[in-house]
């Protein structure tokens, strides 16, 4: 069956998008504003796109049953697959104790908490990001965080401004490869595309995240190590996406990311360490956190408890 969409079937380009954006408006009103359950959300915004598509394009009913069972089963493989094994793997370190060995490794290496913060945030969730992506790099992530003694809504917060470097290619290049099959565009061209632009703001977004957290001055203090880690991720994900292909630009980028910060923080710490919990909240410019100097004990252990979603 062949159907040509026309973009604006109300003869108004105004009223036409509103009308298309309903769904969104719908799902994410649904949400945020009506706190409705997720499931139910997705009902209703489903619902409204069907109803969309059948009055106001004149979709036939025919390509809208096809489309939805298409995307319900594209949502169930891979996307969901991914995901569910990403979550039984995240229960299973847990429940042995393993989720907590990995927090005591984390402060192995730094006592820092901005250095903490761009290890685990940064460098360790971009790696989630490529693994499985769709949301469960923020929960992993958030977990650590939270174990490590942050608030939950500055892990939460802090979690997402660090996931914005790797999404783009997201699990194993499901994003990439979706736009693929949409436009029938080049898979290996696409990829290279995006790997030219994303890089210069993967540099960025590390010093982005360790501002947010700690002020301008915090983040001066620790910027030899924001490079490393901006720099050893960014220049594997130009060169993977380019050479290799969407799959495993994440994965790969992270790899060379955590391995460089770990070992660069072997041989450097800052002058002034960021022992205490910060107290401010996210995005503001002041920060009332203690600082000790790196030869001062420190009196507060971190927290051996486990986290879970």
């Amino acid at each position: 069956m062949t159907w040509s969409q026309v973009y604006d079937p109300l003869g108004n380009v105004l009223a036409s998008t509103l009308c298309a954006a309903l769904p969104i408006v719908v799902l994410l009103g649904s949400l945020a504003i009506f706190r409705i359950r997720a499931y139910y959300a997705a009902l209703l915004g489903l619902s409204t796109s069907l109803a969309v598509a059948v009055i106001v394009f004149r979709m036939p009913l025919k390509m809208i049953s096809a489309s939805a069972i298409y995307g319900a089963a594209y949502g169930l493989f891979p996307i969901g697959w991914i995901v569910l094994n990403v979550i039984f793997l995240y229960q299973l370190t847990n429940e042995c104790g393993l989720f907590a060995r990995l927090r005591h490794s984390i402060t192995g290496l730094t006592e820092d908490r901005r250095l903490q913060l761009l290890l685990v945030a940064f460098c360790f969730g971009a790696f989630i990001e490529g693994a499985c992506g769709f949301g469960t790099p923020v929960a992993v992530t958030g977990a650590i965080l939270i174990g490590l003694g942050f608030s939950p809504l500055s892990a939460s917060g802090l979690s997402l401004i660090a996931n914005t470097a790797p999404v783009a290619f997201g699990a194993l290049g499901a994003p990439l490869i979706g736009l693929q099959g949409v436009t029938g565009l080049d898979l290996k061209q696409l990829s290279a595309m995006v790997g030219r632009q994303l890089p210069f703001f993967s540099l960025l977004v590390p010093f982005w995240l360790i501002w947010a957290f700690a002020g301008f001055r915090g983040m001066l203090e620790i910027w030899p190590a924001i490079l490393v880690a901006g720099a050893c991720f960014a220049i594997p994900q130009f060169l993977v996406s380019n050479f290799h292909g969407p799959w495993l630009v994440d994965v790969a980028s992270a790899i060379c990311s955590i391995g460089a910060l770990a070992l660069f923080l072997r041989f450097w710490q800052p002058k002034r360490l960021w022992r205490v919990s910060e107290a401010r909240p996210l995005g503001r410019a002041a920060m009332t956190t203690n600082f000790l100097t790196a030869n001062e004990p420190d009196n507060k252990s971190c927290p051996s408890s486990r986290s879970g979603f």
